[in-house]
């Protein structure tokens, strides 16, 4: 493996783990293995610090193709909660509203489900890494603020329930990039009159890297450790 000339590396990214800490592990790890004071280390993709899975990570001259990488179509695994919604969306936050869902049907969820699908407008999370006038919406949220962010265009290829249990939905999404599935959990709760947060996200693919040949950050080190250095 040559990470200066540039490799392109997927990572199943933990939980509680942000993308920034994948990044800065990987860049510690080849910077010790080499010793080097710099290289190129960027990753493809924001994944949120609940959420596990598919992590792209690019070294050396790769980081140039970042945004192509970004590009490619992203497919998840999900599990939401009806019947409750979080500041944040999904477990990073308590839940702070409680709705009724004795009028949920499994007829009402496949109609909302499939409304979903094409091109539209998404509201990105507050509690989200978008950047706000220097700095990062989830800094403003977590500070007890509060901004307006605007809608932006996103495609859901194709989306299909897995597991069916009101008030719990396990669901698989194929979607572009921008997609935020704690935002379409939101606004699946707010078509069923009720509310909705993510419990569980696992990125299983991001364009042509799949979960299942993915390292785990152990297995990059016990990899990168074992590599003869000339």
């Amino acid at each position: 493996m040559n990470f200066i000339e540039g490799e392109v590396i997927a990572i199943n990214k933990d939980v509680d783990w942000t993308s920034f800490d994948v990044v800065n592990k990987i860049r510690y790890l080849i910077k010790k293995k080499y010793n080097i004071k710099k290289i190129k280390v960027g990753h493809a993709g924001t994944l949120d610090p609940k959420a596990t899975g598919v992590v792209i990570v690019c070294t050396g001259k790769k980081t140039k193709q970042i945004d192509s990488y970004v590009a490619d179509k992203k497919i998840y695994i999900a599990e939401i909660k009806l019947g409750e919604t979080t500041p944040s969306f999904d477990r990073e936050t308590e839940p702070d509203n409680f709705f009724s869902t004795k009028h949920i049907t499994k007829k009402k969820v496949n109609e909302v489900i499939e409304s979903f699908l094409g091109k539209q407008q998404q509201i990105p999370p507050m509690y989200s890494a978008i950047h706000i006038n220097g700095k990062r919406a989830y800094e403003i949220a977590r500070q007890g603020g509060s901004v307006e962010i605007k809608p932006r265009e996103i495609e859901i290829f194709n989306i299909e329930i897995l597991e069916e249990n009101i008030p719990e939905l396990k669901i698989k999404i194929s979607c572009s990039k921008g997609t935020y599935i704690r935002a379409l959990a939101r606004d699946i709760g707010t078509k069923l009159d009720s509310g909705a947060y993510m419990t569980s996200l696992v990125r299983i693919a991001s364009g042509n890297y799949k979960i299942n040949e993915a390292l785990t950050i152990e297995q990059f080190e016990n990899k990168i450790n074992k590599l003869n250095i000339k």
